[in-house]
């Protein structure tokens, strides 16, 4: 008999040690990859004048360049720093969007953003840096000559610039939209499975109550377990931390990019370091009552 119970309290002990370990991983993706809050919250934190201007880089197209020269970039930069809280907004409410489509609570994924802010913006900061400072092409001429080629040129351009940006099933491939369906199964299973690892713990922690029946043995045998699951993920944070700040700084990228990464890195791996910190605590509590209970029972 006790041969069967110590067996018993291996093997539920075992189980709790896998289970607080798989929990830990998946309270992180819960409240980081799979948090659209989580999400926004980073994108709030990066540059997002200097990721533009990247990106509007390579989508001006080169006889606009050859036209206005210099002067398109710097209406890029200008509009995209004036338009930030409204591009943060329209970004903010794509992610709930498709957080919205991948967890199922919506069955199509849709999203439509009007452009003419963009454009509005874009045309009065082309017109007030033309008319501020000429290009070559346009020096010295009368004000009404520059306003009629900045509206032919405009003209030209604008058609360029769709009025909205759509993002549907439509446009996407069979293979990408294949891959967004695996993806929406991958994310039910892992909530499903947070709900399901909460009360297995608590089912395994029970039954190493009931089986040890005694306070010393119980508490000593769960802090054990706490310990033993919450120091190698406490310690194994800090390496895979200090790894990958090594990494990152080997890497070739932009500066904005830099400063955001670690920063970045830390948020994400911040619900598993309070997690591993909070087995610690209890570990450790748990120990130091066992001994004091034992402590107590020898005095009577």
């Amino acid at each position: 008999m006790k041969f069967l119970k110590s067996l018993a309290l291996v093997i539920l002990s075992f189980l709790l040690f896998l289970s607080l370990s798989v929990f830990g991983l998946v309270l992180t993706l819960n409240q980081t990859i799979l948090n659209p809050d989580f999400v926004i919250s980073q994108v709030d934190k990066l540059d997002i004048p200097s990721l533009a201007e990247d990106i509007l880089s390579e989508e001006i197209p080169p006889e606009a360049e050859e036209f206005m020269g210099e002067i398109m970039t710097e209406v890029a930069n200008d509009t995209i720093t004036d338009l930030e809280p409204w591009i943060k907004q329209q970004v903010s409410a794509s992610i709930y969007s498709f957080y919205a489509y991948l967890e199922g609570r919506s069955e199509r994924l849709s999203l439509v953003i009007s452009l003419e802010p963009v454009k509005e913006g874009f045309r009065d900061n082309l017109w007030k840096a033309v008319l501020e400072s000429p290009p070559p092409e346009l020096a010295g001429l009368p004000p009404a000559e520059i306003e009629q080629a900045l509206n032919e040129f405009w003209g030209e351009f604008s058609e360029q610039i769709p009025a909205t940006f759509e993002f549907d099933e439509a446009s996407l491939d069979p293979e990408v939209m294949a891959q967004l369906e695996q993806a929406k199964q991958i994310v039910g299973y892992i909530h499903l499975s947070y709900n399901a690892l909460i009360g297995l713990i608590l089912l395994l922690i029970l039954g190493i109550v009931l089986i040890n029946r005694e306070v010393k043995g119980a508490t000593r045998r769960l802090g054990t377990t706490f310990l033993s699951c919450g120091i190698p993920w406490f310690v194994g944070i800090f390496i895979a931390k200090h790894f990958a700040g090594t990494q990152l700084t080997q890497l070739e990228m932009p500066v904005y990019l830099q400063t955001w990464m670690p920063q970045f890195l830390n948020d994400l791996l911040a619900p598993l370091v309070m997690f591993s910190i909070g087995l610690l605590i209890a570990g450790v509590a748990l120990l130091i009552v066992s001994f004091v209970y034992k402590r107590r029972q020898t005095e009577f």
